[in-house]
């Protein structure tokens, strides 16, 4: 079986500050309106339901879990949507407002209709949430027109329950690979390097100018975020009060850089800064790019303008081939172990897109194939075992400085396997597994629950 994802499914544009507890939930709520729709039942809907299970049901409030969830059923998508649009819908819900499921048909919504049930954990992953929809009898014993319950499996993916946990892929893969051996033995094969296998398997799917063309939007939608975290002051909303810094360094350092004489390099500082400005737009429910999650959505931009703006010679070719680089490592990652913090901890999202980020940058700094898997390999070990534990449920504290650190590591474990010949103890397909059997290891109360860790020991003030 493939392990392939596409680069423009894993990278996806929607909104903070969750892609598992944000994201996926809109896009469920979204599909089940419009199988409501598809099923000629959405005029007879008086009354609609959600139940949030698991981590949606611990966490789902900082994270705008309800917010979302009625602006999917609006028939909002997160990839077009004006962030604007998704705030205070549930929050701000008045008493007998009305909701267009849809876009369309007018249903009375009550805050009271979605329902937070963090102790029951259902079999299928730990964010689940389960839809319901009424006709004229809405009473306890009435059956629902339509009730389907849905997982949100990390990154903004979805799956129903009942659908296939592997869904046989409907594209056609030239290239197919399900581990990291299987992956250099493909360019040993072909003498090419991993971001032409992505390549190959992604123009299958979209052809080279529509593959071109969706590379390009990722960036620059991740561009703009960095840009727009860079230029704004302020405190996060979620009560922790905490302040915006992307602005103050960028600033800081200008100051600095614009000296005639300078006695340290900033770059590491500029990285830091890339990262937090990309997170602190996250943590606002601003528009971000998944990477692979948006818990971890700054790692990879973050890494990114560190190549274009330090490495000479760096281009916009060198930035499609450090996101299809990129989309090959996380394919492995999300086929084999998780990218979900509710199922892997922290290690799955900030751990996955560290490798990510490092096996990137390494490729376009020159590294071959096994110098590639090297540096993932590298970035991905140093985080096993990291936990998933948000002080008051919010994308915050440690989220933002967390995705900094990772940044740093990305790219010391970049340049760490440059000077290596690829050859390594450890392999990545190892690594990988180990994180899997780790989060299975890992106690429910580190995994993105916020009932453990630093959410019980930092006083919220």
């Amino acid at each position: 079986m493939t392990a392939y994802v596409s680069a423009l499914d894993l990278f996806s544009i929607g909104i903070g500050p969750s892609s598992s507890h944000t994201v996926g939930p809109m896009r469920a709520a979204l599909v089940f309106a419009e199988n409501l729709a598809a099923g000629g039942r959405l005029d007879e809907v008086v009354r609609i339901r959600c139940s949030l299970f698991g981590s949606l049901g611990s966490t789902g409030l900082g994270h705008g879990t309800p917010d979302a969830i009625l602006a999917g059923l609006a028939g909002l998508r997160p990839e077009a949507c004006d962030p604007d649009d998704v705030r205070g819908r549930w929050t701000d819900l008045a008493d007998g407002a009305t909701l267009p499921l849809n876009g369309t048909h007018p249903v009375t919504v009550q805050k009271n209709d979605v329902v937070f049930e963090p102790r029951t954990r259902l079999p299928g992953h730990p964010n689940a949430m389960t839809l319901s929809a009424w006709g004229d009898d809405a009473s306890p014993d009435a059956a629902p027109l339509l009730e389907e319950t849905y997982y949100s499996i990390g990154g903004g993916f979805i799956r129903r329950d009942g659908d296939p946990v592997r869904p046989a892929s409907i594209h056609p893969q030239p290239m197919p690979y399900a581990s990291s051996a299987a992956l250099l033995a493909l360019c040993d094969a072909h003498g090419i390097g991993i971001c032409d296998v992505a390549r190959a398997n992604e123009e299958a799917i979209h052809g080279a100018q529509g593959l071109d063309a969706g590379l390009d939007a990722i960036w620059d939608a991740m561009h703009s975020c960095v840009e727009a975290g860079l230029h704004v002051d302020g405190i996060l909303p979620g009560g922790l009060r905490v302040k915006r810094r992307a602005s103050a360094i960028r600033m800081q350092l200008e100051e600095y850089d614009g000296l005639p004489q300078r006695e340290r390099d900033t770059s590491t500082e500029w990285l830091h800064a890339f990262a937090l400005a990309v997170n602190e737009e996250n943590a606002s429910g601003g528009r971000v790019v998944t990477a692979p999650t948006n818990g971890a959505a700054g790692i990879i931009p973050a890494v990114a303008h560190y190549y274009l703006r330090f490495v000479p010679g760096a281009d916009a070719a060198g930035i499609r081939r450090f996101l299809l680089t990129a989309v090959a490592i996380g394919s492995l990652v999300k086929a084999n172990a998780s990218i979900s913090g509710a199922e892997g901890g922290c290690q799955a999202e900030v751990g996955s897109a560290c490798a990510m980020a490092a096996g990137a940058l390494c490729a376009v700094l020159g590294g071959t194939p096994r110098q590639v898997e090297n540096a993932a390999e590298i970035a991905m070990e140093h985080h096993l075992g990291l936990t998933c534990d948000p002080v008051g449920g919010l994308v915050q504290v440690p989220c933002i400085e967390r995705n900094a650190i990772a940044a740093s590591t990305a790219v010391s474990a970049a340049r760490l396997a440059l000077h290596g010949d690829g050859t390594h103890l450890v392999s990545l397909d190892t690594v990988i597994e180990t994180m899997r059997q780790t989060g299975l290891d890992m106690m429910t109360k580190y995994k993105e629950t916020s009932e453990g860790g630093l959410a019980v020991n930092v006083i919220e003030c």
